[in-house]
């Protein structure tokens, strides 16, 4: 596919002609063969369509961005290593403060 976006742009065109993931997924196939997206891409894009999370210009900015991995608590867990170098990250990620 030219663009990065046409497969996600072509499952959204189905879920709203009131496709199924299932349909969509056979369609997928039938039209671009081996460059199809894959069945769990459809299933997991319908859920955000189903969500009303319906932006498609950028796929990265349209999912939920990551809030665990920033500047701020990487340094919270290396001090928190630091401290102790035993730790779990189940103990860090439990630990009041950290993060």
């Amino acid at each position: 596919m030219a663009d990065i976006n046409e497969p996600l742009v072509s499952v959204k065109f189905c879920f709203l002609l009131g496709k199924t993931a299932a349909e969509t997924v056979t369609i997928c196939k039938e039209v671009c063969k081996d460059e199809a997206t894959g069945k769990t891409q459809v299933y997991r894009w319908f859920s955000h369509f189903k969500r009303g999370e319906m932006c498609v210009k950028d796929q990265l900015s349209c999912v939920r961005p990551s809030t665990s991995r920033n500047d701020k608590t990487v340094e919270k867990v290396c001090q928190a290593v630091l401290v102790d170098r035993n730790w779990t990250m189940n103990k860090i990620y439990g630990r009041k403060g950290v993060c």
